[in-house]
């Protein structure tokens, strides 16, 4: 056991060589290294998969020995200030590593074939090893200088992922903003570690929370001063995992590649802030004031992030808002002081949203090669449905994993979430209300997405031999009623769909297709090449199913870490959870859970589990209306059209559709206040740039013109005049410094 300890520094570098490699061989050999792409994806899966291994083996020693394991080594000496480097293998971090490793491995391989016909296929995998490396020396930090080093990285790699298609003005803002957020929180983040340096004296954790607590516990600290520091420090992760008011990047970060959304957006980098706030819990536990503060912005990020999602189109940026709001309940649990809640819905979070935006994933790429789909519109839900028959594998991972979102049982997210709301109740009644209320929320948005997009009828607009419209474009509003789409592209006039020359006949980026294209732009797909052109959906590839159906499995039974199937020395009911996170427990001077109260857990989940059900009946009645059957269903509608019902009923339907749909209104006061604030001090400086400084320059060379201008009409040409002007000067000065002229004189 000691020994896989001691070689847990290659837990980082280990995934290094493949972007180091594929780097050197694009930069010598482009086309070799190119013409052997698919051997550097295999590396950079390979080299994964090893640390999946040790991480494997770590984790289960955690649980085994209830240990922790910290080995430092000494960077800088100078009198009394000591920065030393190292490794800390406890149980969050070989449950961020495994998660980490796990997620990114089905990632790579999904990748695989998403990212075949990308001409950055390459650079794509070079920055995911990139950021694997970076996360992973994040997680295995043991001080805070070294976290902060690795959270750069990790900003970097995300710049670099999102902004992946820079070439397209959405990306390459998405990309820029992100980076300008998220150095808000960084500036943050370095002051509060800065601040608690000054306090401590200590980066290291191990020496840090003791002598912190030290000095609480002998009232020797400022309160005022160390809440900032914590609050400094808790800025770093309101920014990394979109919290607000710092979570406006995360929606506009969809633009890039949808493994990307899987992977860091959805599982990883979104939860370094989660990380953060779990390692420095230690920290924050002992100042109440912070505590508040990480619950009450994690209630309101729950909120926000629900309502946010109710309206969106874009099938990633409604998983992105679903994401920000899971994302909440995690610190609204770590600011109640419920460690084992935090991570245990974040695993569970982590493998089910990789697993819807997998899935959201296959539906694009399917969506992106049918005739008269472009990649602006091959992510609108609103030009969805009816998938269920073209894509059944991807239909059913995703249902999976949006009955978790809901917490439907027995799936993951249903035995975390119930522990969230449950702890709520008993920490403070008004955020408890905020949070069941906005589970029924999340049951709701994640039924809509799923219903517009697989259920109803195939919203492709096509015309068929006989020149008729076949179908056209159509969407289902907020109301439940269809609202017609504006065509504004051509149509290919095609034969009969139904022969089977169009079945099995597919075209290619050749020479004929680019004409085509060029009559017809909704044709192009950018940033790709020899992409096949399908007249409807068709299932991906093996290759992009396989990480869905492992996802579907750690969906399907990874809830059962939280179940009370073993049995400790006192005799009381515990889940393999909660003894992997012994050591941090007795760290927080808190008891391990004890599950044994069935009754009172069956009642609570079946108050939990009839508001999700809520939620997805509601979802069903507005999008796919499955009481229009019923013979008083038109007895329904009418009364909730009467009069001043159906009045306020639509202005209130407006309003939360508004607020929804234009993102609470927070990007345009935020365009308004913090830009426009900006760039209003920009045009003041550079006014006083070029009217005063430019002035005063530009003031004295006019002025020297006009005086030479002057002076050179005095002179006459003679130099015996000149002499005799420069004799009397000399003279009237010596005159003056011998004291034969007074100084009354000359004034």
């Amino acid at each position: 056991m000691e020994q896989t300890y001691q070689y847990a520094w290659i837990i980082p570098f280990v995934p290094l060589p493949a972007p180091m490699l594929i780097g050197v061989g694009l930069l010598l050999f482009p086309t070799a290294t190119k013409n052997f792409r698919r051997m550097w994806a295999f590396l950079s899966i390979f080299l994964l998969s090893i640390v999946m291994i040790f991480s494997t083996n770590l984790s289960i020693e955690q649980i085994n020995s209830n240990s922790i394991y910290q080995y430092v080594w000494s960077w800088t000496l100078n009198n009394d200030f000591s920065l030393e480097f190292g490794y800390l293998i406890d149980p969050l971090t070989s449950i961020m590593s495994m998660l980490i490793t796990t997620v990114g491995i089905l990632v790579l391989i999904y990748s695989d074939n998403y990212m075949a016909h990308d001409q950055g296929y390459l650079r794509f995998f070079s920055y995911m090893s990139f950021f694997s490396t970076s996360m992973l020396g994040l997680v295995t930090s043991s001080n805070l200088i070294q976290i902060y080093i690795f959270w750069e990285l990790v900003g970097v790699c995300s710049y670099l992922l999102i902004g992946f298609w820079f070439t397209r003005p959405l990306a390459a803002n998405a990309c820029q903003k992100a980076f300008v957020t998220n150095r808000v929180g960084d500036f943050g983040l370095l002051l509060g570690i800065i601040g608690f340096y000054w306090i401590t004296g200590s980066f290291e954790f191990r020496d840090l929370f003791e002598i912190f607590n030290n000095l609480v516990y002998n009232n020797q600290v400022n309160s005022p001063f160390v809440t900032l520091c914590a609050a400094l420090l808790f800025a770093g992760a309101v920014a990394k995992s979109a919290q607000f008011p710092l979570h406006i990047w995360l929606p506009d970060a969809m633009e890039g590649p949808t493994p990307i959304s899987a992977l860091i957006h959805a599982a990883t980098m979104v939860a370094a802030g989660i990380f953060l706030v779990a390692r420095l819990l230690p920290l924050f536990i002992v100042i109440p004031y912070i505590m508040n503060i990480i619950s009450l912005i994690g209630i309101i990020t729950v909120l926000l992030g629900a309502t946010l999602a109710l309206a969106q189109k874009d099938i990633k940026r409604g998983l992105a808002y679903s994401t920000m709001s899971q994302l909440g309940y995690m610190m609204l649990a770590l600011g109640m002081g419920s460690y084992r809640s935090a991570l245990f819905h974040l695993i569970t979070h982590a493998y089910s949203k990789a697993l819807l935006f997998l899935g959201s994933g296959s539906v694009i790429h399917s969506m992106e090669t049918v005739v008269g789909y472009s990649p602006d519109k091959s992510q609108n839900m609103s030009l969805m449905g009816g998938l269920t028959k073209y894509v059944p594998i991807t239909k059913i991972s995703f249902l999976v994993g949006t009955l978790s979102l809901c917490g439907i049982p027995p799936l993951a997210c249903f035995w975390s979430k119930d522990e969230i709301l449950n702890d709520s109740w008993l920490y403070s009644p008004i955020f408890s209300t905020i949070a069941w209320t906005t589970a029924g929320l999340t049951a709701f948005y994640m039924f809509r997405i799923y219903l517009l997009t697989f259920e109803g009828h195939l919203n492709i607009y096509f015309q068929n031999y006989s020149g008729k419209k076949n179908t056209a474009l159509y969407s289902i509003s907020i109301w439940g009623k269809g609202c017609s789409i504006n065509k504004n592209f051509r149509l290919l006039k095609i034969q009969n769909p139904n022969s089977s020359f169009f079945s099995k006949t597919t075209y290619r980026s050749d020479d004929n297709i680019k004409k085509r294209n060029r009559e017809q732009p909704f044709l192009n797909i950018i940033h790709s090449e020899n992409k096949k052109v399908h007249l409807y959906p068709h299932e991906s590839d093996n290759t992009m199913l396989f990480p869905l159906l492992v996802l579907v499995l750690f969906t399907l039974f990874v809830g059962s870490l939280g179940i009370p199937f073993l049995v400790n020395q006192d005799g009381r009911n515990i889940d393999i959870l909660s003894k992997w996170l012994t050591p941090s427990i007795n760290l927080l001077h808190q008891n391990s859970k004890d599950l044994t109260d069935w009754h009172e857990f069956l009642k609570d989940a079946i108050f939990s589990v009839s508001i999700s059900f809520l939620g997805i009946l509601l979802a069903s009645f507005l999008y796919k209306p499955i009481f229009s059957s019923l013979k008083n269903f038109d007895l329904i509608n009418s009364f909730i059209k009467m009069g001043p019902r159906r009045n306020r009923w639509d202005r209130f339907l407006n309003v939360l559709y508004n607020w929804s749909y234009n993102r609470a209104y927070l990007d345009v006061l935020y365009t308004r206040s913090f830009t426009g604030s900006i760039r209003g001090l920009s045009q003041l400086t550079h006014f006083f740039d070029r009217r005063v400084i430019d002035g005063i320059t530009n003031g004295v060379g006019v002025i020297s013109f006009f005086v030479g201008e002057g002076i050179k009409y005095v002179g006459g040409g003679r130099i015996s005049s000149y002499l005799l002007l420069y004799f009397s000067c000399i003279s009237i000065f010596f005159l003056f410094f011998l004291g034969i002229i007074p100084v009354e004189f000359i004034r």
